[in-house]
């Protein structure tokens, strides 16, 4: 059976079987196999959804997917969660929010270690300085090489905003 590593993955690589790779759709199959195992209900049900979430995006594209495609999945899975959080709490509904919240806590098992403030910074600070941008017209030819240079380690209204802030 596959082991996870403990680390968060810098690409979709999860880990290795052998000498073989691992996926992360192989890694959330064996993970709800073990899941459903140890009867966590609530935790198979979010690897049933994020296993079909990939399924659908597969069949969508005609191809299987990626380790890229893949995360770009899992982030936008994660991002439905973090605005599905933030409307229950709006409207008084914790319950709600914590069920998503327990969701958008293992989706992220699945995702890279996100940026720091700090090195996402110094990112955008490198590429505005290699592109010579010095004022807002050049906004999206800088969120494009930061988004190509962090890939899932950031997410993009994160990216926005402070580009925005840098070129204002």
């Amino acid at each position: 059976m596959c082991q996870k590593l403990t680390a968060r993955p810098q690409s979709g690589i999860i880990g290795y079987k052998g000498n073989q790779r691992v996926t992360i759709s192989e890694q959330l199959t064996a993970d709800m196999a073990t899941s459903m195992k140890a009867g966590t209900a609530e935790r198979t049900g979010v690897l049933r959804l994020l296993r079909s979430s990939l399924k659908n995006e597969e069949i969508k594209l005609g191809h299987p997917l990626s380790d890229d495609e893949a995360l770009k999945v899992l982030q936008r899975e994660a991002k439905q969660r973090r605005d599905s959080i933030t409307a229950y709490t709006e409207a008084g509904r914790t319950e709600l929010a914590a069920n998503e919240q327990m969701e958008l806590e293992t989706i992220a098992t699945y995702l890279p270690q996100p940026l720091s403030d700090a090195e996402l910074g110094g990112i955008v600070d490198e590429v505005i300085a290699s592109l010579g941008a010095t004022d807002m017209k050049s906004m999206g030819a800088v969120i494009g090489g930061v988004m190509a240079k962090v890939g899932a380690r950031a997410e993009g209204g994160a990216v926005s905003k402070l580009v925005r802030e840098k070129l204002a």
